[in-house]
Protein backbone atom coordinates (compact mmCIF):
# COMPACT_ATOMS: atom_id res chain seq x y z
CA UNK A 1 0.00 0.00 0.00
CA UNK A 2 1.41 3.36 -1.03
CA UNK A 3 0.18 6.15 1.22
CA UNK A 4 -3.17 5.95 2.94
CA UNK A 5 -5.52 5.35 -0.01
CA UNK A 6 -6.40 2.23 -1.98
CA UNK A 7 -8.28 2.90 -5.23
CA UNK A 8 -9.94 0.75 -7.88
CA UNK A 9 -11.90 1.79 -10.92
CA UNK A 10 -14.17 0.31 -13.54
CA UNK A 11 -16.20 1.59 -16.46
CA UNK A 12 -19.85 0.71 -15.88
CA UNK A 13 -22.37 0.76 -18.72
CA UNK A 14 -24.79 3.15 -17.02
CA UNK A 15 -25.19 6.91 -16.72
CA UNK A 16 -23.73 8.64 -13.64
CA UNK A 17 -27.24 9.48 -12.38
CA UNK A 18 -28.22 5.81 -12.02
CA UNK A 19 -24.95 4.86 -10.35
CA UNK A 20 -25.09 7.81 -7.97
CA UNK A 21 -28.68 7.01 -7.00
CA UNK A 22 -27.60 3.49 -6.04
CA UNK A 23 -24.56 4.67 -4.05
CA UNK A 24 -26.54 7.42 -2.28
CA UNK A 25 -29.09 4.87 -1.01
CA UNK A 26 -27.54 3.16 2.03
CA UNK A 27 -30.41 0.67 2.20
CA UNK A 28 -28.97 -0.82 -1.02
CA UNK A 29 -25.38 -1.11 0.27
CA UNK A 30 -25.78 -4.74 1.44
CA UNK A 31 -26.61 -5.66 -2.18
CA UNK A 32 -23.44 -4.15 -3.60
CA UNK A 33 -20.90 -4.75 -0.82
CA UNK A 34 -18.05 -6.89 -2.14
CA UNK A 35 -16.63 -7.71 1.28
CA UNK A 36 -19.68 -9.54 2.59
CA UNK A 37 -19.47 -7.60 5.86
CA UNK A 38 -22.36 -5.16 5.30
CA UNK A 39 -25.46 -6.99 6.54
CA UNK A 40 -28.29 -4.45 6.74
CA UNK A 41 -29.04 -0.80 7.19
CA UNK A 42 -30.12 0.18 10.69
CA UNK A 43 -33.71 1.30 11.32
CA UNK A 44 -34.13 4.96 10.43
CA UNK A 45 -31.52 4.90 7.67
CA UNK A 46 -32.71 7.18 4.85
CA UNK A 47 -33.21 5.86 1.32
CA UNK A 48 -31.18 8.78 0.00
CA UNK A 49 -28.38 10.68 1.69
CA UNK A 50 -26.77 14.07 1.09
CA UNK A 51 -23.99 16.10 2.66
CA UNK A 52 -24.12 15.75 6.45
CA UNK A 53 -26.52 12.79 6.44
CA UNK A 54 -25.82 9.95 8.84
CA UNK A 55 -26.73 6.31 8.43
CA UNK A 56 -26.14 3.18 10.44
CA UNK A 57 -25.18 -0.26 9.25
CA UNK A 58 -25.22 -3.69 10.85
CA UNK A 59 -21.95 -5.39 10.00
CA UNK A 60 -20.32 -8.76 10.53
CA UNK A 61 -16.69 -9.68 10.14
CA UNK A 62 -16.33 -12.73 12.31
CA UNK A 63 -18.48 -11.08 14.97
CA UNK A 64 -21.42 -8.69 14.56
CA UNK A 65 -20.83 -4.96 15.03
CA UNK A 66 -22.32 -1.62 14.01
CA UNK A 67 -20.98 1.41 12.19
CA UNK A 68 -22.32 4.93 11.79
CA UNK A 69 -21.36 6.81 8.64
CA UNK A 70 -21.52 10.52 7.93
CA UNK A 71 -21.60 11.84 4.36
CA UNK A 72 -18.61 14.21 4.16
CA UNK A 73 -18.41 14.82 0.39
CA UNK A 74 -21.37 15.21 -1.91
CA UNK A 75 -21.52 16.41 -5.49
CA UNK A 76 -24.65 15.00 -7.17
CA UNK A 77 -23.88 12.46 -9.90
CA UNK A 78 -20.11 13.05 -9.50
CA UNK A 79 -18.83 12.29 -6.00
CA UNK A 80 -19.99 10.91 -2.68
CA UNK A 81 -17.95 9.93 0.36
CA UNK A 82 -18.78 8.90 3.89
CA UNK A 83 -16.66 8.44 6.98
CA UNK A 84 -17.44 5.41 9.11
CA UNK A 85 -16.95 5.00 12.85
CA UNK A 86 -18.37 2.83 15.59
CA UNK A 87 -21.37 4.35 17.37
CA UNK A 88 -21.16 6.21 20.69
CA UNK A 89 -17.93 6.84 22.59
CA UNK A 90 -15.98 4.18 20.67
CA UNK A 91 -16.16 6.36 17.57
CA UNK A 92 -13.94 8.95 19.25
CA UNK A 93 -11.10 6.48 19.55
CA UNK A 94 -11.56 4.00 16.70
CA UNK A 95 -12.59 4.07 13.07
CA UNK A 96 -12.59 7.01 10.73
CA UNK A 97 -11.96 5.41 7.37
CA UNK A 98 -13.49 7.12 4.36
CA UNK A 99 -15.24 5.37 1.49
CA UNK A 100 -15.31 7.58 -1.63
CA UNK A 101 -16.91 7.12 -5.04
CA UNK A 102 -16.07 9.40 -7.97
CA UNK A 103 -18.06 9.20 -11.21
CA UNK A 104 -16.86 10.41 -14.60
CA UNK A 105 -18.82 10.06 -17.85
CA UNK A 106 -16.71 8.30 -20.51
CA UNK A 107 -17.31 6.48 -23.79
CA UNK A 108 -19.17 3.32 -22.92
CA UNK A 109 -20.67 4.56 -19.67
CA UNK A 110 -19.24 5.95 -16.44
CA UNK A 111 -15.82 5.48 -14.90
CA UNK A 112 -16.43 4.69 -11.23
CA UNK A 113 -13.48 5.15 -8.91
CA UNK A 114 -13.84 3.72 -5.42
CA UNK A 115 -11.33 4.68 -2.73
CA UNK A 116 -10.63 3.42 0.78
CA UNK A 117 -8.99 6.35 2.52
CA UNK A 118 -7.51 5.65 5.96
CA UNK A 119 -5.73 9.00 6.34
CA UNK A 120 -8.07 9.99 9.18
CA UNK A 121 -8.55 6.53 10.72
CA UNK A 122 -7.45 6.01 14.31
CA UNK A 123 -6.05 2.58 13.39
CA UNK A 124 -4.20 3.80 10.28
CA UNK A 125 -0.86 2.21 11.27
CA UNK A 126 -2.53 -1.16 11.90
CA UNK A 127 -4.66 -1.03 8.73
CA UNK A 128 -1.64 -0.42 6.47
CA UNK A 129 0.03 -3.66 7.56
CA UNK A 130 -0.33 -7.18 6.30
CA UNK A 131 -2.83 -8.35 3.73
CA UNK A 132 -5.67 -5.98 4.58
CA UNK A 133 -4.94 -3.38 1.84
CA UNK A 134 -4.78 -6.12 -0.83
CA UNK A 135 -7.93 -7.78 0.52
CA UNK A 136 -9.70 -4.42 0.58
CA UNK A 137 -8.69 -3.79 -3.05
CA UNK A 138 -10.11 -7.19 -4.07
CA UNK A 139 -13.33 -6.50 -2.14
CA UNK A 140 -13.69 -3.10 -3.80
CA UNK A 141 -13.30 -4.71 -7.22
CA UNK A 142 -16.13 -7.08 -6.25
CA UNK A 143 -18.21 -4.10 -5.13
CA UNK A 144 -17.86 -2.43 -8.52
CA UNK A 145 -18.79 -5.74 -10.20
CA UNK A 146 -21.92 -5.86 -8.05
CA UNK A 147 -22.77 -2.24 -8.84
CA UNK A 148 -22.51 -3.02 -12.57
CA UNK A 149 -24.63 -6.18 -12.16
CA UNK A 150 -27.29 -4.38 -10.11
CA UNK A 151 -27.65 -1.69 -12.75
CA UNK A 152 -27.71 -4.09 -15.69
CA UNK A 153 -30.59 -5.99 -14.11
CA UNK A 154 -32.67 -2.90 -13.32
Amino acid sequence: MDGDVVTVERVIDAPPEKIFALLADPTKHPLIDGSGSVRASKPGTPGHVELGSQFGMSMKLGIPYSMVSTVIEYEPNRRIAWQSKPPNVFGRFTGGRIWRYELEPVDGGTRVRESWDISQDHQRAFLRRGKLPDQTRANMEKTLEKVAAALSSS
